[in-house]
């Protein structure tokens, strides 16, 4: 059973690797989390609820300003592609979907906030990241969220994380390609330690809440990783659009429960199903965060278990590695709930435990699930940290 760290060795990692290859220490050190999100699925993009926290495994770097208008980052990750371009390059271009390699997130990052008013100026660094790629916990966002922390501490602004989040989103969209919500970037701009945070995707706002006290979070990688699901992704956007359009709203989070019972049934079976998830999903978000407040873990639990058999049977972005892991974990003394976690398909599920067992479930977890699967998964204990911000070297 991996600890996973607090980000103390990426931070040492691109400190070392910046005095050696500049031969002075940086102006800045900044890092980013990643993220698990502990229930709120595919609401984001509806407009609805998500209940995140910011994990510590993060993606960090240490850069120091440059005289001309250029950027130069070098990856620790990615040594052979690092990101070089002049800002003024960016300005003029127009988005590229679909670019391919990490330092597309980079430049991304530096067209989006141009677009968004700012004034990105010139630093160069070194980067590096220990939040898994491909497993669901927002590593991309990560990237993102630091890179804008980046910029911020060179050009002197104040961080506004819902603008910053906005401007990775952005970025993802709109010049990488991928057509995600707002939830992973907003988690690593403006997380709280020792809090998941309640956000409503359609304002912005959040609002803490506290991990229940005794409890702790086990990130359950099924050490599957997604193939080309863009296509289900989108279908599945496609149809919670449709539900919202036969409703008459502008999204799914605009129905409620009970509207939802009395004129559901006009839908065919397959959009109904999928409404039916985010409808309710929204629902125990809300739920879940009421919990938290009243130190309910046994009621956070239920709602998490309850979350995964939506996603599962109404949602269908489960699969047999998600919901191995998932019954794994559910069947344990000493955990209250579990879920998958992220957009489904592969990747990691989250579960809720009794912090003094924490260690114990996590081994009973991974035999039941290699016995399952014949996979040997990767269990980290994690704990809620701070969102996007400067250390100083």
């Amino acid at each position: 059973m991996e600890a996973m760290t607090n980000a103390e060795n990426v931070v040492d990692k691109v400190v070392a690797d910046f005095v050696a290859r500049y031969g002075e220490q940086p102006g800045w050190v900044v890092r980013a989390p990643g993220r698990v999100n502990l229930i709120g699925e595919h609401t984001d993009y509806n407009d609805g609820f998500v209940l995140p926290l910011a994990i510590n495994r993060a993606v960090a770097i240490a850069l120091r300003p440059r005289p001309d208008e250029r950027v130069r980052l070098h990856s620790l990750d990615f040594p052979e592609q690092p990101a070089a371009f002049a800002l003024d390059e960016v300005r003029r271009e127009q988005p590229a979907p679909a670019g391919e390699g990490w330092a597309e997130y980079v430049r991304g990052v530096a067209w989006a906030l141009h677009e968004a008013g700012y004034a990105p100026s010139g630093w160069e660094g070194t980067a590096a990241g220990d939040v898994p790629v491909g497993a669901g916990l927002s590593s991309s966002a990560a990237l993102e969220m630091a890179v804008a922390r980046a910029f911020a501490a060179a050009g002197g602004w104040e961080w506004d994380a819902p603008r910053m989040a906005l401007a990775g989103q952005r970025a993802e969209n709109a010049w990488v390609g991928v057509n995600c919500g707002i939830m992973d970037q907003m988690i690593s701009a403006a997380g709280e330690a020792r809090h998941a945070l309640l956000i409503d995707c359609r304002t912005l706002e959040s609002e803490p809440a506290p991990l229940p006290p005794g409890t702790a979070v086990l990130v359950l990688d099924t050490a599957t990783r997604r193939g080309l699901v863009d296509s289900a992704y989108n279908e599945r956007r496609a149809q919670c659009e449709r539900a919202a359009a036969y409703f008459g709203v502008p999204a799914l989070r605009d129905v409620s429960p009970e509207r939802f019972a009395l004129h559901g049934a006009g839908l065919d079976p397959v959009t109904r199903r999928r409404a039916r998830h985010v409808v309710g999903e929204n629902e125990r978000v809300l739920q879940a965060a009421a919990a938290m407040r009243a130190g309910d873990a046994g009621a956070l639990g239920a709602l998490m278990n309850a979350s995964h058999a939506s996603l599962r049977d109404d949602f269908e972005v489960s699969s047999a590695a998600l919901d191995a892991m998932a019954s794994c974990a559910q069947a344990q003394p000493g955990v209250y709930g579990a879920r998958m976690t992220g957009g489904g398909f592969a990747g990691c599920a989250v579960a809720l435990v009794e912090a003094a067992r924490a260690e114990a479930v996590a081994d009973a977890v991974r035999a039941c699930y290699v016995a399952a699967t014949g996979v040997e998964p990767a269990i980290y204990i994690t704990e809620a940290s701070a969102g996007a911000s400067v250390i100083t070297p």
